[in-house]
């Protein structure tokens, strides 16, 4: 990279994604650094930044003794201890301290010096979890995470009114999910040690359960901001129902109950293609959405209260998982096999 006068935050973030690519990433590394000793940084307090990324190159290079010392300028380079940012620094010393080899006790000090910030920040679970993997530890980082949930749920369930031992049920079923942009710290918990488990081939608990349900949740939120179809799935009687009632859903829904399993197929069929798991139809009914309509004053015709209803519907454990075996019984409860009735559908 070409000295500049200053070093700009923008500066910083397109090198985040094209420093590896360039003719001398190590250089870039090394100009990082000479830019927070010269004080060309338009920032100062990008300083920290600056140098985890100088670190974080020379890792990547194995340049493990610069990488060191790139770290170690940074950690010192924030304000506070307690700066969110300086958490991930450190977890990435920790990281490169495991690879250098002999310095396993200091890495884990590091460590575990960052553990109650599993509870604090969202970025924290991917980048302690990740250190930890680094030593060989992954099994530490899933009984870090679990104990760091069971905290945070226990929190939930005594808020509830209901025993701390419960915490995953009684949480469970309250948990809100925050707006995509901002999904809060149980729900990156959640993620990442439900991607932890995965990775150990470890069996599917019942917090793993909630990891997906919020994620379907989030997901689900997503595409109200964007108008993408929610999974609202109508029996064949009630569909039929739904559009005498409501023909102005029609568009929504679909003009016939074929149209209507075509669209949650296809849903379905593109979400499993973005690598999504654990995904559901959500068996709605007449009575329910315009319950619901009622309970808020609105129409079942309005977007608001649709999205309303997926809500609600995603809150009961009375969903229909999807896909099935080929030869099993589809999703839609028409008694035929999945291979002769919904399969086809996605590709019409």
């Amino acid at each position: 990279m070409p000295t500049k006068d200053m070093i700009t935050s923008a500066d910083l973030a397109d090198l985040r994604r094209s420093a590896l690519g360039t003719a001398n990433p190590l250089g870039v590394a090394a100009d990082l650094a000479d830019a927070v000793e010269q004080g060309r940084l338009a920032e100062p307090n990008d300083a920290g930044d600056a140098l985890t990324l100088a670190a974080e190159i020379a890792e990547v290079r194995a340049r493990l003794d610069a990488a060191l010392r790139y770290a170690d300028r940074a950690v010192a380079a924030y304000p506070s201890g307690d700066d969110a940012r300086a958490g991930f620094a450190r977890a990435l010393r920790a990281r490169i301290l495991f690879r250098s080899g002999g310095r396993e006790d200091e890495a884990m000090a590091e460590l575990t010096a960052l553990r109650p910030l599993l509870t604090e920040q969202p970025d924290a679970p991917a980048y302690v979890s990740a250190a930890l993997d680094a030593g060989g530890r992954s099994a530490t980082a899933e009984e870090w995470l679990s104990e760091a949930a069971d905290t945070l749920l226990g929190q939930r369930a005594t808020a509830a009114g209901g025993p701390a031992e419960t915490a995953s049920v009684t949480a469970g079923a309250a948990v809100e999910v925050g707006p995509p942009e901002s999904p809060g710290v149980l729900f990156f918990l959640l993620q990442q040690r439900h991607r932890v488990r995965r990775n150990l081939n470890m069996p599917h608990d019942r917090t793993d359960d909630l990891a997906d349900r919020l994620e379907n949740q989030l997901l689900r939120r997503a595409q109200q901001q964007t108008g993408e179809p929610d999974l609202v799935f109508f029996p064949r009687p009630e569909f039929d129902r739904l559009l005498a009632d409501q023909p102005a859903l029609t568009e929504t829904y679909g003009p016939d109950w074929d149209a209507h399993r075509a669209r949650l197929e296809k849903e379905l069929v593109r979400l499993a293609g973005t690598g999504r798991a654990g995904l559901h139809v959500l068996r709605g009914s007449v009575d329910g959405l315009t319950g619901h309509a009622g309970r808020q004053n609105g129409d079942p015709a309005e977007p608001q209260v649709r999205a309303g209803y997926a809500r609600e519907l995603e809150a009961r454990p009375a969903w229909i998982p999807w896909p099935p075996e080929r030869n099993d019984a589809c999703w839609c409860g028409s008694g035929l096999k999945y291979k002769k009735c919904c399969l086809p559908r996605s590709r019409s």
